[in-house]
């Protein structure tokens, strides 16, 4: 805003002085900056705010983490956490099937209890 303000100051000055055409000022604050402006406000609405209260759970979520919880990766992987390093995971995925997989990667717990997806369950059979 600071820089628009200063465009017009010096387009005002020019205008004073004769440089600028007359009615440019009044073209300018005419055009299309507002709904420009409301684009992008609504933009930041729909896309960017969702985005960062999501990110900002998932760190949350990543950060309670601990040793013997059942998690599920960003692949799909389905195990529990057998030891956690600070940016690895070493998880569990079958009896003594380890994998080390980054902590970034894990979606989220698994809560085994949740409904399975008829599409799921219909894969199984």
């Amino acid at each position: 805003m600071q820089i628009l303000n200063q465009i017009a100051m010096q387009l005002l000055l020019a205008q004073a002085e004769g440089e600028a055409p007359n009615g440019f000022i009044q073209t300018l604050r005419e055009s299309s900056f507002v709904p420009l402006i409301a684009m992008i406000g609504a933009m930041y609405f729909i896309l960017i705010r969702p985005m960062l209260k999501q990110n900002k759970t998932h760190q949350a979520v990543l950060k309670q983490l601990k040793k013997d919880d059942e998690v599920i990766t960003s692949g799909g992987i389905y195990g529990k956490i057998h030891a956690i390093e600070d940016k690895l995971v070493v998880l569990e995925i079958a009896s003594g099937t380890r994998i080390k997989i980054l902590r970034t990667n894990i979606a989220g717990k698994w809560n085994p209890s949740l409904p399975v997806p008829a599409a799921v369950a219909q894969a199984k059979e």
